[in-house]
């Protein structure tokens, strides 16, 4: 079975971490959020990834996935020239699935549950066409959502509808058997030019038609999700994954003090300053007279004197003086 993962998006509610990373190079609990996907499907059966990439920051996820993962997968990388949606974005793979079933993993999005979980619980289906991830929410309508007819069988997929009728939110997982009919449906709505929500190609649509045309799809129940397209929810998926022991270090401070969890990466020097509980922070950083807790800090980045919580500090940052909420980005220098 193949993976793909869309990774092209523009990343712009991360500004300004995305100004010089990749969305899905933005990194929490040790290593980027495309590392803990990446890793994820290193546990399950998938034997071959393929990354859609675009813009000109698309090396920074090659060259990472090859370095890093290069003995888990084989690796495809497909460029889509435009953003235009997550349809259009898987529609630009069809050569390299080849016909192929597949799983579907969008580049921003961790999970409680690894995604071999998932695929348990897609084989554990009546061989469908293919089946979605799917969770109970408050406020469907910000959300995908399935409409099902027996509790399992979807008899009806909307993105984001005004007027919902039914809570089951798409939570951005999806398993294809029958990805010929897939690419059938992608292909009609694009060839049309045939738009849907926001004005793009939506996958939702696309999983519709494929309803309408005859083919089965079901559901399985997913626990909770985290988008980490947003600094607020970016920072909630970095406390559970501290939290879940997903990430390891081995610093000790001679002159600092840290409280689990936190990640601490390589080279990075903490005096006189106390760290955590969830806190990231990433290769060559230096933090002194400082409190820092529930943050992410960048790579080569240096904090004196400031009293930090629920932040994001970018990559070659200087922040100086005190502060409680900041989202800087990288090669920024701050002093307050």
């Amino acid at each position: 079975m193949k993976a793909i993962i869309p990774a092209a998006g523009q990343g712009t509610r991360l500004y300004p971490q995305t100004h010089t990373k990749p969305k899905a190079m933005v990194r929490l609990a040790g290593k980027p959020i495309l590392g803990h996907i990446l890793s994820s499907l290193a546990e399950t059966r998938i034997n071959e990834v393929i990354i859609v990439v675009g813009g000109p920051m698309q090396d920074q996820i090659v060259n990472y996935a090859e370095d890093s993962f290069a003995n888990e997968f084989e690796f495809n990388f497909v460029k889509q020239k435009s953003a235009e949606g997550l349809g259009h974005s898987i529609y630009q793979t069809e050569k390299v699935v080849d016909g192929e079933p597949t799983l579907i993993a969008l580049g921003d999005m961790l999970f409680e549950n690894g995604y071999a979980t998932f695929l348990d619980a897609h084989d554990s289906l009546s061989d469908p066409d293919a089946s979605i991830g799917v969770k109970t929410v408050d406020e469907p309508q910000h959300y995908g959502v399935a409409e099902l007819a027996d509790g399992v069988r979807v008899e009806r997929l909307v993105e984001k509808p005004n007027n919902p009728r039914s809570n089951h939110a798409i939570s951005g997982v999806y398993v294809v058997e029958n990805s010929d009919s897939l690419f059938d449906s992608l292909r009609y709505f694009v060839e049309n030019d045939i738009r849907g929500a926001g004005g793009e190609y939506q996958l939702t649509d696309a999983l519709q038609r494929m309803i309408e045309g005859g083919a089965r799809i079901d559901v399985f129940e997913v626990e909770d999700w985290y988008d980490c397209g947003r600094p607020a929810t970016l920072l909630e998926a970095n406390r559970v994954l501290l939290a879940d022991g997903k990430a390891e270090s081995t610093t000790k401070p001679e002159k600092g003090v840290l409280i689990p969890p936190v990640d601490i990466g390589d080279d990075v020097v903490i005096e006189e300053a106390i760290v955590g509980p969830n806190v990231s922070i990433n290769d060559g950083s230096e933090i002194s007279d400082s409190i820092v807790r529930d943050s992410i800090v960048g790579e080569n980045t240096t904090l004196e004197c400031v009293n930090l919580e629920r932040s994001i500090i970018g990559d070659g940052a200087t922040v100086e003086g005190e502060s409680n909420h900041l989202n800087v980005g990288d090669n920024s220098t701050i002093r307050l």
